[in-house]
C-alpha cells in the first residue's frame, strides 16, 4: 500500500476525544456494562485479577457461561483503554488474552466434567485409574500470543480409552470415547456460543487428527497412531507451538510427559529435515491464493496484515521452518513465541542479528494494527479499514503525526518481511542467503530426466558410479518425490563438472557418500534446497579422503555448511559451552534430559566443532598448528561438560563438587591433538571422605562409558589411562596424595624415567583450581630434580631406539615421524633439555609445546646458534606434512632427498644434545 504525499488521508483530522472512545466495540461495552466495569479490578487484567472478576460475577447469580462472557467484555475494554490511550505492551496485551482463554478452558472444562461424572461417572483408565482430559491449545494460544479478536485452535486428547465407572448402581456407564465427545460439547457451549453476552470465544477444532471429519476428542493412542501413519508436513508446523492450557490441575501432572513423548519426535525430526521446504512452499500457496480469491474485486481485502504479502504469517512461516528444520538436533530452539525464537535463531547463527531484530520490530508493529483493526468493532478480521476516521484512528493510536506516515512504516516493515520470506523459500527476493535459512530450486522445476536418460549426460567415472544404481534396492526403493531429487543433484554436479567446478573424483565420492543415505531423505532435499551447501560439500569430498570418511560417519555435520561465518571463525570454548547449557535446559524443560539424548547432544556438537575445523584446515584457512590448538580446546571442553554431567547424574555421589582432576599427556598435554587422536589421561581425586575411592572409581567408569561408549551419533574419544601410576596394573582413578608420591620418587613405588618424559608434556585439563596448583608444583618439581646428565641421556637414546625399532620405514623411505632425523628425535631431544636444563633455567619448565620449547633453548644458549631455530623450523614442516598425508591417507614416508633440509636440522639438533648421531 502506498501513501504519496498527496493522498488526501494525509490531511485526514484525527478524532477527537479519548482515543479509547472512537472504537464502536468500546462504546458498545460502556453502554451494556458500564456498571460492571469495576468488578475488574485496577490496573492490567492477569490471571489473579480476572479471576477475581469472575468469582464477583458468579456471586451476582451468574452461572458458569455467562460470567466468562462478562468477563471477556470486561478484560477487552480495559485491554482498549489501555493498548490505545497508554501505549501498552504487546506482551502485556497478548499474555492478558491468552490467561483469559487459559481461566475460560479450566473453568468451562471443570463444570462440563462434574456434571458428566453426576450423570455417568468418572471415566476408568485399564487399570481402574482416573482418566485426564487434555485441551491442547494450538498456534497462537499455545504461543501466549493470543491477538485480542482471536479465535482458539483446541485439539482434545484423553489418556485411556475404556468406559465410566457409572452413576450409582453403574447406570449410565458410557465409553469413555462418548464421554468426553459430551465433554466437547458441553465446553464448546460454555465457551464458544453466542448468546446476549456474545462469546468468550470463538473456537476452531479443524487442526485435530482427520480434520472436521475426525472425531472431537481423540485417546492418546489414536492420537500417536495418526501422527505416526497419517501425520503430514503441515501439521508439524500445527504442532510446533501446542502446549496443554486446561485443565490447569493436568498441565504439571507426571502423564502429560506422555503426551509430549508423542508430540515431539513428530514435530522434530532426529536428522536435519529441510523436506519441509515443499510443504510450507505448498502451505503459504494456498494462504496467498486464497487471500487472492477474497480480494478480487474487493482490492481494499489486499492489505491484509496477517495474510497478504509481508504480513504476520510470513514471519511466523521463517521462524517455524527454521524451528521444524533445525530443532530435532537443537533444542534451544524449540521456542513457541514467536519473538523468543527469533532470538534464539539469531544466536544460533541461522540468521543475522540485525534480520532478527528487524522481523521482531516488524512483528511488533503489524500486531499492535491488526489489534487496533480488531478493537473496532470486535471483528476477526485483519483487514485495514476503508473509512478515512478509522485509518487515521489507528495511526494516532500508534502516535504517528498522520495517516501517510503511518502508511509509510507498514509499507517499509511488509517489504521487509516479504523480502526476508522470499528469500528463505528461494523466491524472487534478490538478496543473498544468510546463516541457513535460505531456499533452492522451486517447487516449479522442470522434472529430472530418467536414470538412462540421466546416464547419457554424465562423464565417464562418475557415469560408470551412478550406473551401479540401476539395480540398487535403496534407489529403487525411494519415493518418486526423493528419485526426483537424487537426480536433480546428479544433473547439477554434472553440469559443475562440465564446467570446471568441481572433480570428478568428488563427483564419484558424492555418489558413495549419498548412497547408504537414500534412506534419509532431508539430506536430499538440503543438498537441492542449498546449491551453496551442495558445492561446498564436493568441494570437501574432492579434497582428501579423510573428510570424505568423516563425511560419510557424520553426515549430520553437512548442515554446518549452511552458515555464512564457518569459514572465517574459530572454535570459542564459552560458546560451545553455553550452547550445550542451552540445550541441557531445553531437554530438561520437556522431560527429555535422558542419558542416551545427552550421550547423542554431546557427539552431534563435538562431531560438528570438529568438521568445522576440518573445513577450514582444507580451506587452508588456519595452520596445522592453529587445528591442534582448537582440537585440544574442543577436547578439554567435552571432558570438562561430560564430567559435569556424569557427577550431577552418580546416584552414589557425597557432594555437589567433585574433588577431582584430569591430567592430560601425550597430544592432549601437549595441545597437538590431530583428527581420531585418542585422550591420554590420568584420574586423580583429593577428598578425604570414606567413600571416596568407592564414589571416583564409579564416576570414573561412568565417565570412561560417556566418552567412548558408540551410540547412533558415533562416539567421542578413544580413552588410554596406561599412564597412571602403575600403568594398566594400577587403579583407574588415585588419590592426589599417591600420584603425587609416585612421580616424585617418594616410596618404594616410583615412577620410571620414561614416565617422566611424559611429564613434561603433561598438563592441568579441568578440576577444581587448588588440585590444579598442586599439581603444577608436583609437575615442576619432577622436571626440575637433580638428574645424573649422562645416565639421562642413555635412557632416552635407549627408549628411543626401542620406539624406532617397533616403527621401522621401508628401505629407501623416510618416515617423517620415526626415521633417523624425524619428528620423535626433535621430541626425546626437547624432553632431555627440559628434564636435564629446567631446574637452571626456568624458561622450559612451562607446557609451551615442542617448537617454542626449542626456540628457548637457543634463547639460553643452551643449544649453538640457528639450531634450536631451524629444527623448530623443521618440526613444523615435519607436523605439516604429516597432516596432510594422513587427511587424504597416505603414508606418511616420503622418497629422500624430500624434506632433507628438515631431516638435517633435527639431526644437528641431536648432535648438538646427545653429541652423537642419532
Amino acid at each position: 500500500m502506498t501513501a504519496p504525499s498527496s493522498d488526501p488521508r494525509c490531511s485526514q483530522p484525527f478524532p477527537e476525544g479519548p482515543l479509547a472512545e472512537h472504537s464502536r466495540f468500546y462504546q458498545r461495552l460502556h453502554r451494556r456494562y458500564a456498571g460492571d466495569l469495576a468488578l475488574l479490578p485496577p490496573g492490567f487484567p492477569v490471571l489473579a485479577t480476572m479471576e477475581q472478576a469472575y468469582d464477583a460475577l458468579c456471586a451476582r447469580g451468574c452461572d458458569t457461561g455467562t460470567a466468562l462472557r462478562m468477563l471477556r467484555q470486561l478484560v477487552m475494554e480495559r485491554l482498549i483503554r489501555l493498548d490505545c490511550e497508554a501505549q501498552a505492551p504487546l506482551a502485556d496485551i497478548t499474555r492478558a488474552v491468552t490467561e483469559l482463554a487459559e481461566l475460560a478452558l479450566d473453568r468451562a472444562c471443570r463444570h462440563a466434567r462434574r456434571e458428566l461424572d453426576e450423570r455417568h461417572g468418572a471415566p476408568c483408565g485399564p487399570q481402574g485409574q482416573p482418566v485426564q482430559l487434555w485441551i491442547i491449545g494450538m498456534g497462537k494460544l499455545g504461543a501466549r500470543e493470543l491477538n485480542v479478536s482471536s479465535d482458539i485452535d483446541l485439539i482434545y486428547v484423553y489418556e485411556h480409552d475404556g468406559e465410566t465407572a457409572g452413576a450409582e448402581g453403574g447406570r449410565g456407564r458410557i465409553s469413555n470415547h462418548e464421554y468426553f465427545a459430551r465433554a466437547v460439547k458441553a465446553i464448546y457451549s460454555l465457551v464458544g456460543d453466542t448468546t446476549e453476552h456474545g462469546f468468550v470465544f470463538r473456537v476452531d477444532l479443524a487442526l485435530r487428527p482427520n480434520g472436521n471429519s475426525g472425531p472431537a476428542s481423540v485417546s492418546l493412542a489414536a492420537l500417536e497412531e495418526y501422527l505416526q501413519i497419517q501425520g503430514r508436513e503441515w501439521e508439524r508446523f500445527a504442532w510446533l507451538k501446542s502446549r496443554v492450557v486446561a485443565p490447569r490441575d493436568s498441565i504439571g501432572s507426571p502423564e502429560v510427559q506422555a503426551l509430549r513423548g508423542v508430540v515431539l519426535p513428530f514435530v522434530f525430526r532426529r536428522y536435519l529435515d529441510y523436506s519441509v521446504f515443499d510443504a510450507l512452499r505448498s502451505l503459504h500457496s494456498q494462504i496467498r491464493d486464497h487471500a487472492a480469491k477474497r480480494s478480487a474485486g474487493h482490492p481494499e481485502r489486499a492489505n491484509d496484515v496477517k495474510l497478504s504479502r509481508g504480513g504476520i504469517r510470513e514471519i511466523e512461516f521463517t521462524v517455524q521452518l527454521l524451528q521444524v528444520v533445525r530443532g530435532g538436533q537443537f533444542p534451544e530452539l524449540r521456542r513457541r513465541p514467536t519473538l523468543d525464537a527469533l532470538q534464539r535463531l539469531a544466536h544460533a547463527g541461522l540468521m543475522p542479528q540485525a534480520t532478527a531484530d528487524a522481523l521482531a520490530q516488524a512483528y511488533v508493529f503489524l500486531r499492535r494494527v491488526e489489534h487496533r483493526i480488531q478493537y473496532l468493532d470486535d471483528q476477526q478480521t485483519h483487514v485495514l479499514p476503508t473509512r478515512d476516521d478509522d485509518l487515521a484512528w489507528i495511526a494516532q493510536t500508534l502516535g504517528f503525526k498522520d495517516c501517510c506516515a503511518f502508511l509509510h512504516e507498514l509499507d517499509a516493515h511488509r517489504e521487509l518481511v516479504a523480502q526476508e520470506f522470499d528469500t528463505l523459500l528461494g523466491g524472487a527476493g534478490k538478496k543473498q542467503c544468510n546463516g541457513g535459512g535460505c531456499g533452492g530450486p522451486r517447487a516449479a522445476a522442470p522434472p529430472p530426466p530418467e536414470l538412462e536418460a540421466l546416464l547419457e549426460q554424465l562423464p565417464g567415472g562418475f557415469r560408470e558410479r551412478v550406473a551401479e544404481w540401476r539395480s540398487h534396492p535403496r534407489v529403487e526403493g525411494l519415493r518418486d518425490e526423493a528419485r526426483a531429487r537424487l537426480f536433480r543433484l546428479v544433473q547439477r554436479t554434472a553440469q559443475w563438472l562440465k564446467e570446471g567446478r568441481v572433480t570428478e573424483e568428488a563427483a564419484v565420492r558424492l555418489a558413495n557418500w549419498l548412497e547408504p543415505l537414500l534412506r534419509r531423505e532431508s539430506y536430499l532435499a538440503l543438498l537441492l534446497e542449498r546449491p551453496s551447501v551442495h558445492e561446498q560439500l564436493l568441494h570437501l569430498l574432492g579434497a582428501a579422503k579423510w573428510p570424505a570418511r568423516y563425511l560419510l560417519q557424520h553426515p549430520g555435520v553437512i548442515d554446518e555448511l549452511v552458515g555464512d561465518h564457518l569459514l572465517s571463525e574459530r572454535f570459542v570454548v564459552a560458546d560451545f559451552e553455553r550452547e550445550l547449557a542451552m540445550r541441557l535446559a531445553s531437554l530438561r524443560s520437556t522431560g527429555e534430559d535422558d542419558d542416551e539424548t545427552l550421550l547423542n547432544l554431546l557427539r552431534r556438537a563435538q562431531h560438528a566443532e570438529t568438521f568445522r575445523t576440518l573445513a577450514r584446515d582444507v580451506e587452508r584457512r588456519i595452520t596445522v598448528e592453529q587445528v591442534a590448538d582448537d582440537l585440544s580446546a574442543l577436547a578439554d571442553s567435552v571432558l570438562r561438560i561430560t564430567s559435569q554431567w556424569c557427577w550431577s547424574r552418580l546416584k552414589n555421589r557425597h557432594r555437589d563438587e567433585p574433588q577431582f582432576a584430569i591430567i592430560g599427556y601425550g597430544k592432549l598435554g601437549g595441545k597437538e591433538l590431530g583428527y581420531g587422536s585418542d585422550l591420554d589421561i590420568v584420574f586423580v581425586f583429593d577428598d578425604d571422605d570414606e567413600r571416596a575411592p568407592e564414589v571416583y572409581a564409579a564416576f570414573v567408569r561412568k565417565l570412561i562409558n560417556w566418552l567412548t561408549v558408540k551410540t547412533g551419533e558415533g562416539d567421542l574419544y578413544e580413552i588410554d589411562t596406561a599412564l597412571r601410576p602403575n600403568g594398566n596394573s594400577g587403579l583407574l582413578v588415585t588419590s592426589f596424595e599417591a600420584y603425587a608420591n609416585y612421580q616424585q620418587q617418594r616410596g618404594s613405588n616410583t615412577a620410571w624415567t620414561w614416565e617422566h618424559q611424559a611429564m613434561t608434556r603433561a598438563r592441568f585439563v579441568m578440576g577444581s583450581e587448588a588440585l590444579r596448583a598442586r599439581f603444577d608444583a608436583v609437575r615442576e618439581a619432577v622436571i626440575t630434580s637433580t638428574r645424573d646428565p649422562l645416565a639421562l641421556q642413555g635412557e632416552i637414546a635407549t627408549m628411543r631406539e626401542r620406539v624406532r625399532s617397533a616403527h621401522p620405514a621401508p628401505a629407501g623411505r623416510f618416515d617423517v615421524k620415526h626415521s633417523t632425523g624425524g619428528m620423535v628425535d626433535a621430541e626425546f631431544a626437547v624432553q632431555y633439555l627440559v628434564l636435564s636444563q629446567s631446574a637452571a633455567h626456568p624458561e622450559l619448565r612451562g607446557n609451551v609445546g615442542n617448537i617454542a620449547l626449542l626456540q628457548r633453548a637457543e634463547q639460553v644458549g643452551l643449544l649453538p646458534a640457528g639450531v634450536g631455530m631451524a629444527a623448530a623450523d623443521a618440526y613444523r614442516e615435519l607436523r605439516r606434512v604429516q597432516h596432510v598425508a594422513r587427511l587424504d591417507e597416505a603414508p606418511t614416508q616420503v622418497t629422500p632427498p624430500a624434506l632433507q633440509a628438515e631431516r638435517d636440522a633435527v639431526l644437528a639438533l641431536w648432535r648438538a644434545v646427545f653429541g652423537a648421531e642419532a
